[in-house]
């Protein structure tokens, strides 16, 4: 059995960020779904495990983390040897490498996950909660993502990923947010009207262990 456990939904946009990242490093796991609807994630237990309430949680051997972006930096460096090898830069780079791939999972974490996520959860999740929709803060939130996409688009003119030539990290880390809104709302054209980015979209999203992700939210709750 793996020791590699992992818990929370498929279906949550940081635990199917730690899932695409264990399938390219072809990491054995184990995916022990956590009900918010029943409020798991708010249980004593499951607080030891991530005490802020939150998916996902991660264990491996005597390693507990939460924090989507930590565990995979973490998935790479332990497993550096199997896999992709590149997530974190080139195989036998230098700091320099780590450091782009670095830079742009923050710009991810910092510029492009405020404002996509919040379209998300306006467009995808709250009719599904039945909430009322803020157009005021789809708006403003669509603006903002427009601005992060226009960097990307003048990036991505210049190298194939975000990081340099290969696939990395930084690609990695924005696949759930940008499937929501390409896939299920009428936003994808943010990202498929500009060349560059559309030609990285295309390419990211086609990758093999991210369409098994795909399946994996298709057969669990």
């Amino acid at each position: 059995m793996a020791s590699v456990k992992v818990y929370g939904p498929a279906m949550s946009t940081a635990v199917s960020r730690v899932l695409a990242c264990l399938l390219e490093k072809e990491v054995q796991f184990q995916l022990l779904p956590i009900s918010l609807a029943k409020a798991q994630h708010k249980t004593p237990d499951f607080l030891k495990l991530q005490p802020f309430g939150q998916v996902p949680a991660f264990q491996d051997e005597g390693t507990t983390l939460f924090e989507s972006r930590a565990i995979c930096r973490y998935i790479c460096d332990k497993f550096t040897g199997q896999g992709n090898k590149s997530l974190m830069g080139v195989e036998g780079g230098g700091p320099a490498e780590r450091a782009m791939v670095d830079q742009w999972v923050e710009a991810e974490a910092q510029s492009f996950n405020p404002a996509s996520t919040a379209l998300v959860f306006q467009l995808v999740f709250a009719p599904g909660m039945k909430l009322k929709q803020d157009p005021a803060v789809i708006k403003e939130n669509e603006m903002k993502l427009k601005k992060v996409l226009n960097v990307y688009e003048r990036r991505l003119g210049e190298t194939r990923f975000l990081a340099g030539d290969e696939f990395s990290l930084a690609d990695l880390c924005h696949l759930p947010n940008a499937h929501y809104l390409v896939s299920a709302t009428e936003k994808g054209q943010l990202f498929t009207s500009k060349k560059n980015v559309a030609r990285w979209w295309d390419e990211i999203s086609t990758r093999p262990a991210w369409i098994k992700v795909l399946e994996m939210r298709s057969t669990t709750v």
